[in-house]
């Protein structure tokens, strides 16, 4: 997800546990964070990674929250823009410009929309307590 509202670039567990990243591979980060919810976060680290994104790479130092998110990260201002980036909500897409062409990478709204859905349904699943069936 691009969010232009965001002051950080944020790495949620999925992600974080897809790159076999450790605990050891974080540095301390100690600032708290203010979630979508409204509570505040803290978050158990930062990392620093390159992201190569349409042919151009940027290091882009993540902060990392153990928090639920139906994203599996967040580019945030940061990320805009050291990537000299215009993001579009409105048209779904993001442009920007590599050494000699502007490149332009187009976002699906039927698919993040179903991904959302199954993120909220994995995430009440896993709050709803197991009851024991009728005997």
């Amino acid at each position: 997800m691009i969010d232009q509202g965001n002051g950080a670039d944020v790495m949620y567990p999925d992600l974080y546990r897809g790159l076999g990243l450790k605990k050891q591979d974080l540095s301390k980060y100690d600032s708290p964070l203010m979630g979508f919810d409204g509570h505040m976060v803290i978050p158990g680290g930062q990392i620093s990674l390159s992201v190569i994104m349409g042919g151009w790479e940027v290091l882009v130092t993540f902060i990392v929250v153990a928090s639920f998110s139906p994203y599996t990260e967040i580019f945030g201002r940061p990320w805009i823009h050291d990537m000299g980036a215009v993001p579009s909500t409105l048209h779904v897409k993001i442009k920007f410009q590599t050494e000699e062409v502007i490149t332009v990478i187009r976002g699906d709204q039927h698919v993040a929309r179903h991904c959302l859905a199954i993120a909220a349904i994995e995430q009440t699943k896993q709050r709803e307590p197991v009851e024991n069936p009728p005997l």
